[in-house]
Formats: structure tokens, C-alpha cells, sequence
């Protein structure tokens, strides 16, 4: 079912059983910026399956298209060209509001600069999204805390982000992308700022969700740890998919 398409060879058509089967499917995606009047093109006609329950890691060096890949497949970017399903919705089919709701109800998203709220607790930065979805307030409470603990940051609630190091504010980060519950979790460098035992610790939690709820895991990474226990890796170079390679961590 998945479909690996490698770059300079066009992948088949996408067809009605891939899109219901699969949590993200892309066809022909392109990105072009304008700088300076010269074009850029950050991603070359990539088709890419993401089945459910995937833990992939998308490799390759700076500037290959990685996090541009992340953005659009999550709506917060548009491609230039080509269309991208998200759990069977074409996101181009969304305006502005109904893709915003329906991001939210779907994806946790792990920013690789954190994006926490400064005038925010450490819980009303995790609980925000669970507000939007109208969780009760008791129920908000008790997963923040269940969380912090999970990521190591217990007793830490009531901190404002700017009282925390950079890899606790990773943390944070990682708890608000998680805590909702989400279908899928698209994260951006997410062991960039933590020591490598705290990595670990993290990584393993999030393998641990992934086998026992079937949340599929979509990182864009350079570290090897991460690249090791990823069961799918995604190479891309200069906008193009290079190497798609499926095995056990």
C-alpha cells in the first residue's frame, strides 16, 4: 500500500483506497518561494503514503526540504502545486477556519523553537489546545499533570516559560503536542535542545505511545538517535525524496 516514490521517477496515480487507508498521502507537491526575484524551490513533485501507526523520521541535510514538508502536510503552508490528504480530507478543499479546526483536532505539533506562550503557565500553555476542544476543565487538569510527569517536568505547572532552560522548554513543547491525544504528531527536531539521556527517555515515550495506541509519529531530525529507532526513514535531497527505507529500529 505504501507508496515509495523516488525521486526523478513519478509515483502511480493516487487512488481512492490509498487515501482512506492512510494518514497523509501527497501527490506532485511543490514549493517554490520567491527571494530576491529568483525562485527556490524547496520541494520537487514529492508523492509520498503515510500509513497509520508509522513511526518515520524524514532525514537529510539543511535546507532539503524537511521542515517545508512537515508545514505543508500539516496546512500551515500551501503548496505550489499538488494536493495533500490529511485522514482522508483534502486540505485544499478547507478554508481557513474549518482547516485550523481540523488541524487542531488532529495533529500535535512539536516546534523546533518550542512557540510556548510567555504570559502562560506551563499548564495553561499545555491545556490550551484541550480548551479549544471544550475538554472540561477537571479532566485538562489531570492530563497536564499526568504529562509533566511523563516528560520528567513534575511540580513545574505554575513556571512561566522564561523561568525554564531551553531543554525543559522543549519539554513543555513536547507535552502540548501530546496531551490532546492526536492522531498524529508531526515533530520538528524535537531532541535538538536536550541532553542525550533525556532524549532517550522522551524517545522511548513516544515509541511506547506509538506501539500501544497506534499514534503515527512524523519527525524531521538529524539525530541519529532519533533515526535509529525510527522503523521508516525518508531521505530527502534538495527537495526530492532520495531514499525511502523501511525496517525495525
Amino acid at each position: 500500500m505504501r507508496r515509495r516514490c523516488l525521486r526523478r521517477r513519478r509515483c502511480e496515480e493516487v487512488s481512492e483506497e490509498d487515501i482512506a487507508v492512510s494518514v497523509i498521502v501527497t501527490e506532485g507537491v511543490t514549493r517554490v518561494y520567491s527571494g530576491d526575484g529568483v525562485p527556490v524551490h524547496a520541494l520537487r513533485g514529492v508523492d509520498l503514503t503515510i500509513e497509520r501507526g508509522e513511526f518515520a523520521a524524514l532525514v537529510g541535510p539543511s535546507g532539503s526540504g524537511k521542515t517545508t514538508f512537515l508545514n505543508i502536510i500539516s496546512g500551515l503552508d500551501t503548496p505550489t502545486d499538488g494536493k495533500v490528504w490529511l485522514n482522508g480530507k483534502l486540505l485544499s478543499r478547507m478554508n481557513g477556519n474549518a482547516l485550523s479546526d481540523f488541524r487542531r483536532d488532529n495533529i500535535g505539533f512539536i516546534f523546533q523553537a518550542y512557540n510556548l506562550i510567555p504570559v502562560l503557565t506551563v499548564e495553561e500553555n499545555i491545556e490550551y489546545i484541550m480548551l479549544l476542544q471544550k475538554i472540561p476543565k477537571s479532566e485538562r487538569h489531570e492530563r497536564v499533570l499526568a504529562i509533566l510527569d511523563e516528560v520528567g517536568l513534575g511540580g513545574m505547572a505554575s513556571r512561566k516559560p522564561t523561568q525554564l532552560s531551553g531543554g525543559q522548554q522543549q519539554r513543555v513543547a513536547i507535552a502540548r503536542a501530546m496531551v490532546s491525544q492526536p492522531a498524529i504528531i508531526l515533530a520538528d527536531e524535537p531532541t535538538a535542545n536536550l541532553d542525550s539521556k533525556i532524549g532517550a527517555e522522551l524517545l522511548d515515550m513516544m515509541y511506547r505511545l506509538n506501539t500501544q495506541t497506534g499514534m503515527t509519529f512524523i519527525f524531521s531530525t538529524h539525530d541519529p538517535m532519533v533515526m535509529a529507532r525510527a522503523r521508516r526513514l525518508i531521505a530527502l535531497k534538495d527537495g526530492e525524496i532520495e531514499r525511502d527505507e523501511v525496517g525495525a529500529p
